[in-house]
């Protein structure tokens, strides 16, 4: 027997590639390891046997749906003769699978774990013990309220209630949303903000929800204009109508172009035009100015000349002056007084034409009644502002007099159902109106310069 090389080490011990395996010391004392601590358990244990047969049964289970060791034989395999009458025979009527049902059964037979929280029973400790308790007063003989209900409820004899029949040919006719309607006599006398809690009367509906925001209809019917076949004063009539919306734009295009638009050096403005536009007005002023002074020293001058006497002496009035006033505001009292009865006794032979003047009155106050209803129901059907675009009637849809079609089959469409339909809308205040969003874009666009295209030359 050879005796071993010295050079011979065996694999293991040189290099281990197992988590317990290390390098054995040379000329060295074997490390002692404390395999109680948790640190040194992956390191210096080896657990590669307890792995591989922890995968080995989890292979089992998603396969066979459990240990192949627990399983039977008729649960694991088939007898397979090559006849079908003698395999069914052998295998009691187990049908072999086809290949795609297999493909399509799951891969891995290990049931869906079970949802706890719908197992779970809210007070499910209290109502165990209800139970145990009517448990032992049931074997005692006793039984609980609702056992001794049920118990009598079942005693007490059923006695259906037949109504009576509505279908005989005497019967009387009613309106079921007439006031005398007889299936709400039972609710007849009670109060009818109990009825409306307790849902036996419907809640009055407002008379607002039934008010539309616009009395523009729907749909709106086109002229006789735009026919397919027209008559020549209603086509002519939609033609004219079309014109002026075209010349109204158009002046308005001009009338902006106009105010925008730069002024010609030979309608720019010169040094005397504008020197001129300075002083405008001030000519005028100051003429007018001149004659406000005067009239004011002529008034003070005439205001100087008559001075009031007793003021100018500074004497003080005598008992006598003071008397005569007296009496004289007095007088005029008096008179004003006389003055009113008399008029109050001429206005009694004026009662016709004051009558004359109450009727016109009232006739002019209902005019200006049926002009504010008038006004009123106008503002109702025009088209209101709901958001920060103003609405614009959409274009006339017209066709020129060459372009009617001689028939249906040759007419050509025109305008879009959307369109229409988005714009009566807004018309008819549904909507407010909108313009289509416009596309911004967020970074600049970089282009560059492809190597195969840099590299064509011509």
């Amino acid at each position: 027997m050879a005796a071993p090389s010295v050079d011979a080490v065996p694999t293991a011990d040189f290099l281990g590639f197992e988590p317990g395996s290390l390098p054995r010391r040379i000329g060295g004392r074997r490390k002692r390891l404390n395999r109680n601590k948790k640190k040194n358990w992956k390191r210096h244990c080896s657990a590669q046997d307890v792995e591989d047969f922890l995968d080995d049964v989890r292979l089992q289970e998603r396969t066979a749906g459990g240990l192949l060791a627990e399983k039977t034989d008729d649960s694991l395999f088939f007898v397979d003769t090559g006849n079908e009458g003698k395999d069914l025979k052998l295998n009691k009527g187990k049908k072999k699978p086809l290949r795609i049902d297999l493909i399509l059964q799951p891969d891995s037979r290990i049931p869906a774990p079970k949802d706890i929280l719908a197992y779970q029973v809210p007070n499910a400790k209290k109502l165990k013990r209800r139970k145990e308790l009517l448990e032992r007063l049931e074997k005692r003989g006793i039984l609980s309220r609702r056992q001794q209900l049920l118990k009598a409820k079942l005693q007490r004899p059923f006695k259906k209630i037949k109504s009576a029949a509505n279908n005989h040919p005497d019967r009387d006719f009613y309106d079921i949303w007439g006031d005398a309607n007889p299936l709400d006599s039972s609710l007849a006398g009670q109060d009818s903000w109990f009825l409306e809690q307790t849902k036996k009367r419907a809640v009055k509906r407002p008379g607002r929800l039934n008010l539309k925001p616009s009395p523009i209809p729907a749909v709106e019917v086109i002229t006789s204009g735009g026919s397919y076949n027209p008559s020549f004063q209603a086509h002519q009539a939609l033609l004219l109508q079309s014109h002026e919306v075209e010349l109204k734009r158009l002046k308005e295009e001009e009338r902006l172009e106009r105010q925008l638009s730069f002024p010609t050096v030979d309608k720019a403005p010169t040094k005397e035009s504008a020197f001129q536009e300075l002083c405008q007005g001030l000519l005028e002023e100051s003429d007018e100015e001149e004659g406000m002074t005067e009239g004011h020293e002529e008034g003070e001058v005439e205001a100087e000349g008559t001075p009031d006497p007793q003021a100018a002496t500074g004497e003080k009035k005598t008992e006598r002056q003071r008397k005569r006033e007296k009496e004289a505001r007095a007088m005029a009292v008096k008179l004003q007084a006389d003055k009113a009865v008399k008029q109050k006794q001429q206005e009694l032979y004026q009662l016709r034409s004051i009558k004359t003047e109450v009727k016109q009155r009232e006739e002019e106050l209902s005019q200006r009644k049926v002009k504010r209803a008038e006004k009123r129901k106008a503002q109702a059907a025009r088209t209101k502002r709901l958001g920060k675009l103003k609405y614009e009637d959409p274009d006339i849809e017209v066709q020129l007099s060459e372009e009617l079609a001689e028939s249906l089959r040759t007419l050509k469409p025109e305008g879009s159902i959307l369109r229409d339909r988005f714009k009566s809308f807004q018309k008819r205040n549904l909507i407010e109106p909108r313009d289509r969003a416009k596309f911004k874009r967020k970074y600049k666009l970089k282009y560059t310069e492809k190597r195969a295209f840099r590299e064509v030359t011509v």
